[in-house]
């Protein structure tokens, strides 16, 4: 109905291209226009003044040789001022900037290691912006924005990548418990040095205070009952920590000490040797002593 009144239509963020006997002639804006055909006037097409994006998937190799696909999104739209370039100078315009962006991303990827790639992205993205922005502006194309959305390597890369991370950490976690058990034997090892040293003085005390106990008592008996000596008063004493020590641990139901047998050098049966020792002395301070044999005057005959 519009081409029989001469009129048409232009769609908001839209430009139309008039032609007159197949010859551009103005670029129309958004809005009702007349065209009259009789007269040679014809639309030749529409171009969107919107912004578009492209997204470009891109093979190649770094610098160490492991083949990476490279995803760039490119954000483009055409400018209202050189509508007529960006209609009539490009057939495709969307090939066009994918050759452009295989062509950079081919060129620098490859100067780069692949751990490289990924902390320099950005410089990537920027150098695809400026070819494009050089290449692009000549056909009516403006360049909004480049962005490098992924690199991805092969799937057998990612997986050495992931256990070569994973053998460092657990590398890491293995000095740490090392270091944590080494401050526990430390640790321990000082404690048990200071229990030692506290158990020594305890020890030591003890002892000093039997030696103490035991002289006061050896003193004291000696006072009380006279005749005996320091010998008899151990002996004593030895004797009734015997027998303390066998009632103590017929007393208990478990018991944790052993009494183990002994040769005579270490006592072996002490209140046995004791007692006899006390009676082989009491009978030799009573027995008179024997006579000593007569001396001889006569020298002992000689045999020839």
């Amino acid at each position: 109905m519009g081409n029989l009144f001469c009129c048409v239509q232009v769609d908001q963020s839209t430009v139309a291209i008039k032609e007159r006997f197949g010859k551009f002639e103005e670029v129309l804006e958004p809005g009702c226009h007349c065209l009259p055909w009789i007269l040679g006037s014809q639309l030749a097409g529409h171009l969107s003044l919107r912004l578009q994006q492209l997204d470009v998937k891109c093979e190649t190799k770094t610098k160490d040789n492991v083949f990476v696909n490279v995803v760039a999104s490119i954000q483009y739209r055409a400018l209202a001022d050189k509508a007529n370039d960006a209609f009539y100078k490009l057939s495709n315009t969307r090939s066009q900037i994918q050759a452009y962006v295989f062509d950079v991303i081919r060129a620098s990827l490859p100067k780069l290691n692949l751990d490289d790639a990924f902390e320099q992205k950005n410089d990537i993205a920027k150098a695809v912006e400026e070819e494009l922005e050089k290449a692009m502006s000549a056909y009516g194309f403006e360049i909004v924005q480049t962005l490098i959305v992924d690199i991805e390597p092969d799937e057998h890369v990612k997986r050495a990548m992931n256990e070569i991370n994973a053998a460092a950490r657990l590398r890491v976690a293995a000095n740490e418990k090392a270091e944590a058990e080494k401050i526990l034997q430390i640790k321990r090892a000082e404690g048990e040095a200071e229990s030692k040293y506290l158990s020594g003085m305890g020890i030591a005390r003890q002892r000093q205070a039997i030696v103490d106990g035991l002289r006061d008592s050896v003193l004291g008996f000696s006072v009380n009952v006279p005749g005996t000596t320091a010998k008899d008063v151990m002996d004593m004493v030895l004797v009734t920590q015997y027998f303390d020590t066998m009632k103590e641990i017929g007393a208990a139901s478990k018991s944790s000490a052993v009494f183990i047998p002994h040769g005579p050098g270490a006592v072996r049966d002490v209140a046995t040797q004791i007692r006899d020792g006390l009676l082989q002395a009491d009978c030799l301070r009573l027995e008179p002593p024997l006579p000593r044999p007569p001396l001889r005057t006569t020298p002992p005959p000689t045999h020839k």
